[in-house]
């Protein structure tokens, strides 16, 4: 693996991964979502986070509130806050109508509680969320570089400035959330990003850093020939000689 700068978080809410992911020294944090939760069927919220907290104890943790209304989200992110020492509250960057958050962050933030902004797209979103953080207290801003780039909108250029940005808060850290691909690491790191999540697949192709090419397609070979084998293909081929024109 090449000497990264940029911080590895593991995003999931699979507790058997985040296992084996915490055993990696490598990854320096985890973030889940409500909708990674759901997919891997938790029900019960506290008690999942609960879990997750007794088995990484001493890496940074996001959970995220759920709550639409302000007022709601800000007393759950003060319950979640309690749950541990190394978690990161998150908070999204509106609620479902397009209400800015900023004051949910602002007190929170205030109260010394580190805070990680999501599903943030924009810089003027990017700006807004800095004038909201306290400059004392540690906090994460997630910005969607994959889902930006699905657009087909190049999202270094807006990854650079919003790092830029975040330089009047020297205690906020960038996240490049929603990768797409192991290369987006790069991009993160030449981004100047702090910090980059991403799910266990890519993750795991990490060690495919500076592989040799030509070792990588000979074996991408020999995987195609053991996989028609193991599925026991055959194609009828003609005798060529027998079409042939008589000389």
């Amino acid at each position: 693996m090449k000497n990264l700068k940029v911080k590895l978080f593991a995003d999931g809410a699979d507790l058997a991964g985040m296992k084996a992911m915490y055993a990696n020294p490598a990854i320096k944090g985890f973030t889940t979502n409500p909708t990674l939760m759901r997919k891997a069927g938790i029900s019960d919220y506290k008690l999942f986070a609960r879990e997750v907290l007794r088995t990484i104890p001493d890496r940074p943790v996001s959970f995220e509130v759920f709550a639409d209304e302000l007022d709601a989200m800000e007393a759950q992110g003060r319950e979640i806050a309690t749950w541990g020492p190394n978690v990161n509250v998150k908070i999204p960057v509106t609620n479902t109508k397009g209400v800015f958050c900023g004051p949910v962050i602002k007190r929170l933030s205030s109260a010394g509680i580190q805070v990680n902004v999501t599903a943030v797209f924009t810089l003027s979103q990017v700006r807004a969320i800095a004038e909201q953080l306290s400059p004392q207290t540690p906090a994460i801003v997630s910005v969607f570089a994959g889902r930006i780039a699905d657009t087909g909108r190049d999202p270094i250029p807006l990854m650079t400035e919003a790092r830029a940005i975040l330089a009047s808060r020297p205690s906020a850290e960038l996240l490049w959330a929603s990768p797409r691909e192991v290369l987006n690491v790069i991009h993160a790191e030449q981004a100047g990003c702090h910090i980059i999540t991403a799910t266990n697949d890519i993750l795991g192709k990490l060690d495919l850093f500076d592989k040799d090419l030509t070792a990588y397609s000979l074996e991408t070979v020999q995987m195609f020939h053991r996989d028609a084998t193991a599925a026991n293909f055959t194609i009828e081929v003609a005798d060529l000689r027998k079409s042939e024109p008589a000389m």
